[in-house]
């Protein structure tokens, strides 16, 4: 999209459940926040999904919220998830709508950037010299594999299918040769193709594409329990991390450890259609939620990466990073990024924080 400020752009805000309204408020101020300082027209729809969708409407993704997100330039969800869906037979259940958000809107390619803040490298049980340079970014399949997969339960015997084709492991890996191309032209392939046949498929399919199509990015092949490994012993060694559905899932989760919290990690779902899906990788911490303490910071990185990614804004997007990471410096954590005797800080006061610094252009 044009990053000219004259056409309006429309967010569809999707807060969900638990923490979720919280932190999605967050991302919304500092859009706001943004759009003032830079012009850039955007406007918003508000929805429901998950489980606060299935309490009003006994669906986990409406057909209002799903026409909605397609006629968008731009979806945000805070977190879906909580105890009122936790029963895993049930036919509606809150992860089940933001399943097929994903599948409806196309985007199959999760981008998960982890670039630890040096300001708060003790808040990661890491060893500060291995966080040194540490700069990487998970190209996540998103809508393959064993969470698509044909699913059979009984009591007494289950079964998930791992299903991927050629033309879904190229498009994917397309997408990572891209950005690998604009960062260190690194291309790290994780799969588990001594084992399983998918991912023989799928070590296969991103060889001949790299060769074909990136020749001047470096692919290496690794299995994802050595990346598992890696991701802990020598982070700054990746650049670009591509793999399948599951595998992604749980590596970013590790990963989030490098940058001390996973309340600071946002992530960003592209795909060939219109409409891309932003949201930070925590989940909806029905534990904390309504007590004003969540992390806000990975929904307003989420933000970030929405106005780079769906509406070509830079500028905008580095603006809101930039107060982030000076909001952080300057002692303005939440406590999950608190130590000892320093002051917490609630969800709303570090959401009037980074708005106010990003309004007032202290870069």
């Amino acid at each position: 999209m044009s990053s000219t400020s004259t056409a309006t752009a429309r967010v569809v805000m999707l807060g969900g459940d638990g923490i979720g309204p919280e932190v999605a408020a967050g991302a919304r101020a500092v859009l706001e926040a943004a759009s003032s300082r830079f012009d850039l027209g955007i406007e918003f729809d508000d929805a429901l999904i998950g489980g606060a969708a299935i309490d009003a409407t006994g669906l986990a993704l409406p057909p209002a919220t799903l026409e909605l997100c397609r006629q968008a330039d731009a979806v945000f969800l805070g977190a879906v998830g909580g105890p009122k869906g936790s029963d895993p037979k049930a036919a509606e259940r809150p992860e089940l709508g933001l399943l097929a958000l994903r599948a409806e809107l196309g985007v199959f390619a999760n981008l998960r950037p982890v670039t630890p803040l040096p300001a708060i490298r003790d808040a990661s049980p890491i060893k500060p010299e291995r966080l040194e340079g540490v700069d990487l970014m998970v190209v996540r399949e998103l809508t393959g594999g064993m969470y698509f997969g044909e699913k059979v339960e009984s009591d007494t015997a289950a079964r998930d299918v791992c299903d991927y084709t050629r033309d879904e492991v190229a498009r994917v890996t397309r997408v990572a040769g891209d950005l690998a191309r604009k960062r260190r032209g690194r291309v790290t392939s994780a799969d588990k193709a001594n084992v399983l046949a998918t991912s023989r498929l799928w070590r296969q399919t991103v060889t001949e594409v790299m060769a074909d199509e990136y020749a001047d990015v470096t692919l290496e092949h690794i299995l994802v329990d050595a990346a598992a490994m890696f991701l802990l012993q020598r982070p700054a060694d990746f650049d670009v991390i591509l793999t399948e559905n599951l595998f992604g899932d749980i590596l970013t989760d590790e990963a989030s450890v490098l940058a001390g919290s996973m309340g600071l990690l946002p992530s960003a779902s592209v795909g060939d259609g219109r409409a891309s899906l932003y949201e930070p990788i925590h989940g909806s911490a029905p534990d904390i939620a309504g007590k004003g303490v969540a992390n806000p910071y990975g929904a307003m990185l989420s933000a970030a990466m929405l106005l780079r990614h769906a509406l070509g804004h830079e500028r905008a997007a580095a603006a809101v990073e930039d107060a982030v990471e000076r909001c952080v410096a300057n002692g303005v954590r939440t406590a999950d990024l608190v130590s000892g005797a320093d002051k917490v800080f609630s969800t709303v006061e570090v959401t009037e924080q980074v708005e106010r610094m990003i309004v007032s252009g202290n870069e």
